[in-house]
């Protein structure tokens, strides 16, 4: 499910869809013309009351988990962002896309930020595989839920860094039915690309490996690896609560398709162009570049969304 990236050579399709949803589009196609709408496939979305579960892979800081777990908190809570633009505002239009399904029950979708489950001693090793994220995203709830796989800086994942920053997808429940019944569950890996990839799976806040060397912004928490891994993350929770199980919305191929994020690669604000990522909001104390207030004075880099109203990509500012 999801999308994987074009070519390394060009800096446009590297750097964007580097960020966005990804798994198994080839490294050579193009990217398709974003003026299409999104199609829905009448599959199943996620609806109703969701949990997010954190399952921590290796080693994080405190204020490396208080950066994810803020960024979802600031999706539900709009009351508490007074400043806009904002994170749940960004979010509200991923909602568009459930008022066009004709089925009711699927007219709202409510995430709460749920368990976190620690794996700080590595308990599959430092070097996985597609097979072990699974394994470890069936660690979170089974039923009604998403489940976040996020990964260290010092762990490798397969095909990490070569044509992927993180994926999203869906898997059965391995452990006892609940109620006689197995449930499909959606789950997300994103990885730490600090030290592996940053100028792949962290821009713009790193010089990146090809194309035009712009100076690198500067990321809005402090700290590369992590701003990345919310660009990612932002990227596919959006696929997954448009496409969670493969055949709801998306463009092309249901094995590599196009999904709300990453059929606006590249763009975090107006005026964005190959290298650029647009006219952003400047911290004046800092420095720092962003487009979205969160909880707890958080400032966060999201991407653009297809806006399905518009047939357009959609920017906060």
């Amino acid at each position: 499910m999801a999308s994987n990236f074009q070519c390394f050579l060009k800096i446009f399709l590297l750097i964007s869809v580097f960020h966005l949803s990804l798994a198994a589009r080839n490294l050579n196609e193009l990217v398709q013309d974003q003026s299409q709408l999104l199609h829905y496939h009448n599959g199943p979305l996620l609806y109703g009351k969701i949990s997010v579960n954190l399952i921590w892979y290796g080693h994080f800081k405190p204020s490396q988990k208080a950066i994810i777990t803020d960024f979802f908190t600031s999706i539900s809570s709009p009351s508490s962002q007074p400043n806009q633009p904002s994170v749940s505002g960004w979010w509200k239009t991923t909602e568009k896309y459930y008022h066009l399904t004709s089925n009711k029950k699927a007219s709202q979708l409510s995430l709460s930020l749920s368990k976190q489950i620690l794996d700080e001693n590595y308990s599959l090793g430092k070097s996985l595989t597609s097979k072990n994220l699974i394994e470890l995203a069936s660690k979170g709830d089974n039923k009604d839920s998403i489940n976040v796989v996020l990964t260290s800086a010092d762990v490798a994942v397969e095909r990490f860094c070569m044509d992927r920053c993180g994926t999203h997808g869906s898997s059965y429940s391995s452990s006892v039915p609940i109620k006689g019944k197995s449930y499909k569950f959606a789950y997300i890996w994103v990885g730490n690309s600090e030290t592996q990839c940053p100028g792949q799976c962290a821009w713009p806040f790193h010089q990146p490996i090809y194309g035009p060397q712009s100076p690198p912004l500067v990321s809005p928490n402090n700290d590369v690896g992590l701003d990345g891994m919310v660009i990612n993350l932002a990227s596919l929770l959006a696929g997954t609560a448009t496409n969670p199980f493969g055949n709801g919305y998306f463009q092309g191929p249901s094995e590599a398709p196009l999904e709300a994020a990453s059929a606006c690669p590249g763009v975090y604000g107006k005026g964005a162009y190959p290298g650029y990522a647009g006219d952003l909001l400047v911290d004046s104390t800092t420095g720092a570049s962003y487009n979205a207030n969160g909880d707890n004075g958080r400032k966060y880099l999201l991407p653009a969304l297809y806006d399905p109203s518009t047939s357009s990509c959609s920017t906060l500012v």
